[in-house]
């Protein structure tokens, strides 16, 4: 778990995680999309989803692959989708 995008480099860096998710406001607006460009650049190959409250609204005006990300949670999110997709995601890597 990280706070700013910079401590979010610094888990990654540590814990090589098998699925990331991330804001897209973090500490400041697009913060979030900033960190995913970051995590490609570095080679990540995790899946990684946006938690957004513009979700659904971002999901019809961008597509999601582009930006480099698995998909995009609208919030506040049920925790049972969550876990659902994620299970599902985890499972076919």
């Amino acid at each position: 778990m990280a706070a700013t995008a910079e401590e979010g480099l610094r888990v990654y860096h540590q814990a090589k995680p098998d699925l990331i998710i991330v804001d897209l406001m973090m500490e400041e607006v697009d913060a979030g999309t900033h960190f995913v460009k970051e995590l490609a650049s570095l080679g990540n190959r995790a899946p990684v989803y946006m938690l957004s409250s513009v979700g659904n609204s971002m999901n019809l005006a961008t597509d999601p692959g582009s930006l480099g990300l698995a998909g995009v949670f609208q919030k506040p999110i049920e925790p049972e989708v969550l876990l659902s997709v994620l299970k599902t995601k985890l499972k076919r890597r």
